[in-house]
């Protein structure tokens, strides 16, 4: 692969803004399970292996388990696997993440109204931003496994 630009090199203000949402969703009202299932469910989707490498690493630190981890690109099959609340969380973060087949549909909403407040969709929407960011500037700037951004 053609080694591409280093962003914290380019764009060190573009990196200050993007760390600057993560800073934001460290105080955020949803779990740190909720913000790692997003970032590694949109992470797969995106077919970024940085990031999920990265984010199933935190999720198991965070004592998140390997079932449900290898479970994840397959939630909507699962049974008892994952609450209701995370698999309204997993469908927001697919239909964001593609957003360009019908983006966050009316019913997922409604369903995610029924668990969070508005304060914490807006978190939730922001995680599935703040990730989908970091895996398109991965993804486009080549970023192996092992290297840093930073």
């Amino acid at each position: 692969m053609q080694k591409r630009l280093n962003i914290k090199e380019v764009a060190p203000n573009a990196l200050k803004a993007m760390i600057g949402l993560e800073t934001y969703l460290s105080k955020a009202s949803i779990s740190k399970t909720t913000k790692e299932l997003i970032k590694i469910r949109a992470s797969q989707v995106n077919g970024c292996a940085y990031c999920i490498n990265i984010h199933t690493q935190d999720a198991i630190k965070n004592g998140e388990t390997n079932q449900r981890i290898f479970l994840l690109g397959a939630w909507r099959e699962t049974e008892g696997v994952f609450t209701e609340e995370e698999k309204v969380v997993l469908a927001i973060t697919e239909e964001m993440t593609l957003i360009h087949q019908n983006g966050l549909s009316d019913e997922t909403y409604s369903n995610a109204l029924k668990f969070f407040s508005e304060t914490q969709i807006a978190d939730i929407i922001t995680s599935v931003i703040t990730i989908n960011i970091w895996n398109r500037v991965v993804l486009s700037t080549h970023l192996m496994i092992g290297q840093s951004l930073a």
